[in-house]
């Protein structure tokens, strides 16, 4: 009994001296942990260094039109519409027809033009008579230069009805062309074919507008008024799009307050090459802006959030990596800002971290 017992504490003994050693051998391994020369290649690294603390601020809003390059289009004249050629969203390029209407003012226009074209030929005709009588000594230069003024006159009569044709874009048959002042898109079409237009009509037929560039605008409220600054640096997401980011400045602060929206407006100007960015899209804008002090950062992509908790690998060597938990204050885009845990000039990893942090801390 007595030798049973002390075979089983024996045994004992060498399996808790094992299973330490074995604990042993797992630290000593972690400890030893070298990063692979292949890894290394693919690994990159950033310093912990003091930088101006920044804030972000997100607000709702939409994509707008450029106003300065957005045209609306009126009637000049009234008549019957003969027929549209384009539609809502259409693309369309400068000096590209888009609708023709048949007009009774123009049919006035008509008769003005044959009028001053007679009236030319007969000025002409009276100068040259003019002009044989004086060599014949039957008239005055009084008489020639009278006549070079009438010409004059009745030129310059056709030359202003010829001009108010290209510019209006009238044509024969009492034709009036509407055509596109810009290139861009068709926002907005208020004509229909045989629609009659009233001379008096008011209201714009097309919109056009360019839009490889746009305007997200932001509605700012009250509270936040104060931290919009011109310069501001945006991304700006939408609905459509919601992990692709657009990025501006803001370029306008609009203030006052909109008596419908109860908030200020501001404007972040957007290259739109693609055009995929549509007006009156719904757009979230976050701004972010500098703040007065400083605050020790680190690259966001290093910051590896686990258990409640943020961590991040400091390199000392190939075999010398460390995790260490840090206090992270904010994070704005792909900066985050450190309270505790690191100083300055520390070396973190910024790719390939989240392999490393599970080797060293499984």
């Amino acid at each position: 009994m007595k030798h049973t017992l002390i075979l089983t504490l024996t045994a004992i003994a060498v399996i808790v001296t094992s299973c330490k050693k074995k604990a042993d051998e797992n630290t000593d391994q972690k400890q030893k942990f070298v990063i692979t020369d292949m890894m290394l290649k693919t690994t990159t690294f950033a310093k912990a260094e003091l930088k101006t603390l920044k804030n972000e601020a997100k607000f709702y809003g939409k994509i707008s039109a450029d106003n300065n390059k957005l045209i609306e289009i009126y009637p000049v004249v009234g008549g019957n519409v003969v027929k549209v050629y384009v539609e809502l969203g259409d693309y369309v390029k400068k000096g590209q027809l888009l609708a023709t209407i048949r007009s009774t003012q123009v049919a006035g226009y008509e008769k003005d033009m044959s009028d001053a074209e007679n009236d030319v030929v007969v000025a002409k005709n009276n100068l040259k008579t003019a002009q044989e009588l004086y060599e014949g000594k039957l008239n005055t230069e009084r008489d020639v230069l009278t006549a070079k003024s009438e010409l004059t006159k009745a030129q310059s009569q056709l030359a202003r009805i010829r001009e108010t044709y290209k510019i209006y874009n009238l044509k024969p048959g009492a034709i009036y062309e509407v055509r596109s002042p810009i290139t861009g898109f068709i926002l907005e079409k208020n004509i229909n074919q045989d629609m009659l237009l009233r001379d008096d009509h008011t209201n714009n037929i097309f919109d056009v507008a360019e839009i490889d560039e746009v305007w997200a605008i932001a509605n700012v409220s009250e509270s936040d008024v104060q931290d919009v600054v011109l310069g501001a640096n945006a991304d700006v997401t939408t609905l459509s799009y919601p992990d692709k980011s657009f990025h501006g400045v803001v370029d306008k602060i609009f203030n006052f307050i909109d008596p419908e929206t109860k908030a200020m407006k501001v404007r972040i100007k957007l290259k739109n090459p693609d055009f995929i960015l549509k007006p009156e899209m719904k757009a979230t804008i976050k701004l972010s802006y500098d703040q007065k002090e400083k605050m020790l950062a680190v690259p966001s992509s290093s910051v590896i959030f686990d258990k409640s908790k943020n961590f991040v690998m400091v390199y000392k060597g190939k075999d010398n990596i460390e995790t260490r938990k840090v206090d992270v204050f904010r994070q704005v885009g792909d900066v985050t800002y450190i309270t505790a845990g690191i100083t300055e000039g520390e070396t973190v990893i910024t790719t390939n971290e989240l392999q490393i942090y599970d080797a060293l801390n499984d």
